[in-house]
């Protein structure tokens, strides 16, 4: 056992090309089990990078569990010497920040980025948790908020989270409000660095998507030392909030890890190829009348994945 789970809780072992064995408690491989995570594995991560590496068909739903791993060993190395004060206070924020790393990229469209600039106006999701911009595009982050907010899924987490779905969501999109002390101990809020940890310039989310990406595409560039970031990880409090911090012995490995993502840009993310056939899709999405939209409405597009759309690639006589 890896120790991510206590053995006594643990469900679930999946075998990780990245992490080794990601262990999965029994509340949390019923969330795994919901089908709208089950959806991102047939969302493939890079979209069309495949057309120049591959070996690239990796998915959404292998880097939610890599970066759902990395969540839980980012907390415990935090908190490690940490005194909570409420008896429950480190395994409710412990089991929301996991849960808010699985759930981060739910809202991801066919080919995840390449269909961004397709998705509908955010007022169109009806996000109840925040106050969109008038006129303003939705985000995968938003479609992930209308899915914990709207869908069966947001029952799902809180039958066997010891969170609500909006404190999942508030880790996830900072302008989202929870209205209680869920997050807070001691008399100090610790919202920011689990949100931090999530979302930001060292998260876990890019601990996990820069090694995962450099394996499955041959391009070594994201290689990067997440173990020593880990390791070095540490809690500062100012103003009555916790944040996120790293020891200065870890700055060049940090310098390494903001470089090694510049470099999975230019070589991987914005390969020509990639790009010619996400130019391909847009002109072929954006021409009028055309039949294939990204829906705003859940149900449909639960059913909107990588599949669906070569589906109906298949059968466009379209030029584009």
């Amino acid at each position: 056992m890896c120790g991510d789970v206590e053995a006594k809780e643990v469900s679930v072992e999946v075998r990780d090309p990245i992490h080794g064995a990601i262990e999965l408690s029994s509340s949390e491989t019923a969330i795994l089990d919901d089908p709208w995570i089950q959806r991102l594995r047939a969302v493939r991560q890079t979209g069309f990078s495949q057309m120049a590496f591959p070996g690239a068909t990796h998915t959404r739903y292998m880097h939610s569990l890599g970066v759902m791993f990395l969540a839980g060993r980012a907390f415990d190395q935090v908190f490690r010497r940490w005194s909570f004060e409420a008896p429950d206070a480190r395994t409710r924020m412990r089991a929301c920040v996991r849960i808010a790393a699985l759930c981060h990229d739910l809202g991801h469209a066919p080919f995840s980025h390449c269909m961004e600039f397709a998705m509908p106006p955010t007022a169109a999701l009806q996000l109840g948790w925040t106050r969109p911009e008038p006129g303003k595009r939705a985000d995968h982050e938003d479609y992930t908020i209308a899915i914990l907010e709207h869908t069966g899924l947001r029952d799902t987490v809180e039958a066997n989270a010891p969170c609500t779905a909006r404190h999942v969501a508030a880790l996830i999109r900072h302008e989202i409000s929870v209205g209680d002390d869920f997050f807070v101990d001691g008399g100090l809020d610790h919202r920011r660095l689990l949100s931090q940890i999530v979302s930001s310039e060292l998260d876990v989310d890019r601990m996990d998507y820069l090694p995962r990406d450099a394996f499955f595409t041959g391009a070594r560039y994201g290689q990067i030392d997440a173990g020593w970031l880990l390791a070095n990880l540490r809690p500062w409090v100012a103003h009555g909030q916790v944040n996120l911090a790293l020891q200065d012995r870890a700055l060049y490995t940090f310098e390494h890890f903001l470089l090694a993502r510049h470099h999975m840009f230019l070589t991987v993310y914005f390969h020509h190829k990639s790009v010619v056939y996400e130019e391909l899709l847009r002109r072929y999405i954006g021409r009028p009348g055309c039949p294939w939209q990204l829906p705003s409405d859940l149900d449909a597009y639960l059913q909107t994945d990588d599949i669906a759309l070569l589906a109906h690639l298949r059968t466009s006589d379209d030029p584009w």
